[in-house]
């Protein structure tokens, strides 16, 4: 039975988002179908249709009571919405249906598992938010939450584990049948809460009932405070567990202050359930990329999706904006000497159109624009080295969605090995995150850089996935060059694409 909160949700997007035009929203990235949008939830590939749901907020461009959205793609790239998923209907998550995962039933039917978040006043008289999971189960567009819900209380939680921030179920089934799940907890000690934080790994054998297994990883405060979202997941002979801290601090260029992301690569021994990290890193260094989660194709690969957005940064959107979020691109992961790498999907690479190549572009310190070389649906390979191998250069610059004394840039340092994306000329007029950097660390002055456009974002892959840097920007869609320069000489060659849908 669908409720009465849900049914208004859908006809208010139905109305609302259907005045969107294409032109204002990104050409290849999903965004709200109207309103609020945060973490992917539930990314899953069912009945011949990747889907992917989304924390929801249709009313407002600001984050509110969530909601689930939805939309389904057979490319992960030219996107369907479907009704609103989910609302905040029942007495354990009146307060919001916070993010979780999806599961295909052995009986065909689509299982959702989620945070149910309900205030409850406390002997202080302060209220707070308990957080149990929740499940909700349907045929891919129409789902009715279990009646046995919530499946995951306090009760299940080891004796240090907060009811308050006990959140973010991702599911997931072994190749035996076993139904496993990590969630995010955070530690308490002697009652009060920690910068600590637990994964925890839940089993079932019908996805249904759950049982507490044991503590997977723990954060000591290491890496910020509350992880969030965990995804955990086997890949090229490792194990990987992806998490959002919350509240990091810096270590050098590896980890920026505020909301991250963490990759922890190791091995995992599924009898015992032992989990044992062996590397960790960042896996966006940019300005906006939070809460991935990932999806297992039917051809074998692992492709992950995050909110290219940031919390510090959210005032970047004007409150008023018809739309506020949106999702990164698909990117295929692997694993190369120990590191996690990302790449944009083959089937993005098919929307490339009317390729320009310029090879061997002498760039100084004059700011240089190429023919054939503008727009801000693009997709543009760039390799830069000195001119003279035994003479360094200093700096180069590339800016894009550029007119006059708006741009956003790109500047790499050699001597450094740095490149910064820098954003605070994009025309925002918010006291917000502007600028990030990151190492590269190739061992040599030479910068390979893939740069993709959109209409409101830029993502840059860097030494073939090695890192990216993801950035959104809100600029009027009509800066539309692309300048490069440097102090020293410099020798670049760029094959530039438009994105055509």
């Amino acid at each position: 039975m669908i409720s009465q909160m849900l049914l208004d949700a859908r006809r208010y997007e139905e109305d609302r988002g259907g005045r969107i035009v294409a032109q204002d929203r990104p050409a290849f990235h999903l965004t709200a179908r109207t309103g609020w949008m945060n973490d992917p939830n539930g990314f899953c590939y069912y009945q011949g249709k990747y889907h992917l749901f989304y924390q929801y907020y249709p009313y407002l461009s600001r984050w509110n009571s969530m909601h689930w959205g939805h939309a389904v793609s057979r490319d992960l790239l030219h996107w369907e919405y479907l009704p609103a998923a989910m609302a905040p209907d029942r007495y354990y998550d009146q307060d919001g249906v916070f993010s979780g995962s999806a599961q295909e039933l052995p009986d065909g039917r689509l299982l959702l598992m989620y945070t149910g978040v309900r205030r409850e006043n406390q002997l202080s008289g302060i209220p707070r938010e308990v957080q149990t999971q929740c499940l909700a189960i349907g045929n891919g567009r129409d789902f009715e939450k279990y009646e046995a819900n919530p499946v995951l209380t306090e009760n299940a939680l080891p004796a240090n584990g907060s009811r308050f921030d006990f959140r973010d179920p991702k599911v997931f089934r072994r190749p035996d049948g076993l139904y496993c799940c990590v969630a995010a907890n955070r530690v308490l000690h002697r009652g009060a809460e920690t910068d600590g934080s637990n994964i925890l790994l839940f089993t079932s054998q019908d996805c249904l009932h759950w049982k507490f297994e044991k503590i997977l990883c723990t954060n000591d405060g290491r890496f910020g405070r509350m992880w969030e979202c965990p995804d955990f997941f086997p890949l090229d002979g490792r194990q990987v567990l992806m998490v959002s801290p919350q509240d990091m601090l810096p270590q050098g260029l590896e980890y920026h202050s505020g909301n991250g992301t963490l990759c922890l690569i190791g091995d995992y021994d599924d009898q015992t359930f032992e989990f044992t990290p062996a590397h960790d890193q960042s896996i966006d260094y940019g300005i906006d990329f939070y809460a991935p989660q990932t999806v297992l194709t039917p051809d074998g690969r692992r492709i992950m999706i995050g909110w290219l957005q940031n919390w510090d940064a959210c005032a970047i959107r004007e409150p008023e904006a018809p739309w506020a979020g949106q999702m990164s691109l698909p990117r295929e992961l692997s694993i190369r000497d120990g590191r996690l790498y990302q790449t944009p999907t083959r089937e993005f690479d098919l929307l490339r159109r009317d390729r320009v190549e310029h090879r061997g572009v002498e760039v100084t310190r004059d700011r240089m624009y190429l023919e054939g070389v503008s727009g801000r649906m693009v997709d543009m390979e760039i390799r830069v080295r000195p001119k003279d191998p035994a003479r360094s250069y200093t700096k180069f610059v590339a800016r894009f969605a550029e007119n006059g004394d708006t741009y956003t840039s790109l500047r790499f340092r050699p001597s450094e090995s740095t490149l910064k994306i820098d954003r605070k000329f994009s025309g925002s007029r918010r006291a917000i995150l502007h600028q990030r950097r990151c190492l590269v660390e190739n061992g040599s002055e030479e910068l390979r850089l893939r740069i993709i456009l959109d209409r409101y974002s830029c993502e840059v892959f860097i030494d073939g996935g090695r890192k990216v840097m993801s950035s959104a920007l809100y600029t009027d869609l009509s800066a539309d060059r692309i300048s490069f320069r440097a102090d020293g000489d410099v020798v670049m060659d760029i094959v530039k694409y438009d994105v055509v849908m």
